[in-house]
């Protein structure tokens, strides 16, 4: 069992964007604590064969997810500069992780979830972004559900991933 648990239950009874924003932090604060105390080569380990999914991979994602939702969609902002993924290998966050850098890794996901918390930051969550594969507008609340459906659904990945890396489990 994790002992520590750095995380802030949302709260219960609150207005939806503070209810939204406090599910998306909680999930957050859930992947890094599946992460905590681990060695860089327990994060890269590819622990569920034949899964390609690492904890760091699922780290690298979430900075893309965080970054794809709330730079371009929402802000329409050009992410042409994409940070672990390319056109000949769209799922290099999770492929390209034997020799990746942790720590920074670990950094950029941490920045844009900063960018994202910026994005967001005192906008109705009617603010409409654009969903370009679609070609439909899609609101900011659309967005955060989205995104902390991402996280839940990644961190029962962490969850087996975590227990499989060390034995760890927990909430």
């Amino acid at each position: 069992m994790i002992e520590i648990d750095p995380r802030v239950d949302p709260p219960m009874t609150a207005d939806e964007a503070t209810t939204l924003t406090g599910f998306l932090d909680y999930h957050r604060s859930t992947l890094a604590m599946k992460c905590a105390g681990l060695a860089d080569d327990q994060l890269r380990l590819r622990a569920v064969p034949p899964s390609n999914l690492s904890l760091l991979g699922l780290v690298r994602h979430m900075a893309e997810v965080e970054q794809y939702w709330f730079q371009f969609i929402l802000l329409g902002r050009d992410i042409s500069e994409a940070h672990f993924w390319t056109e000949d290998n769209e799922d290099g966050d999770f492929d390209d992780v034997d020799t990746a850098d942790v720590a920074a890794d670990f950094a950029v996901w941490r920045a844009e979830i900063e960018a994202a918390r910026r994005a967001a930051d005192g906008l109705p969550l009617d603010t409409v972004g654009k969903n370009p594969r679609r070609g439909q507008p899609v609101t900011l609340r659309w967005i955060l559900a989205h995104v902390v459906e991402e996280y839940a659904r990644h961190n029962g990945h962490a969850d087996l991933l975590r227990e499989s890396v060390d034995g760890v489990t927990g909430e």
